[in-house]
């Protein structure tokens, strides 16, 4: 890192980054999701995710720059956790 301008690329890169991978795991969060109400908040945040990544997309397009996505360490986490089938969750079912 150079400069305040790769700080903040860097910073943008990592949020774009978690954003994205956001958009990967909801859907799946939202397929588990144990009531129709905890679907419904996780279908609406996947589409304020989404809008999140859009407006991302048009910051770096302006800065003339690329996502270069890479994958934030905390939503990789949250990821698999959300792929372990759940105990309770199998109970419900």
């Amino acid at each position: 890192m150079q400069n305040l301008q790769d700080l903040y690329l860097e910073q943008l890169r990592d949020i774009y980054s978690a954003e994205t991978q956001l958009v990967k795991a909801l859907p799946k969060m939202a397929q588990a999701a144990s009531s129709r109400q905890l679907q419904q908040a996780f279908e609406q945040h996947l589409d304020q995710t989404r809008q999140h990544v859009q407006r991302l997309e048009e910051v770096f397009s302006r800065l003339n720059e690329s996502p270069q996505a890479k994958p934030a360490r905390a939503c990789r986490a949250s990821s698999k956790k959300a792929k372990k089938p759940s105990s309770k969750r199998a109970m419900r079912t």
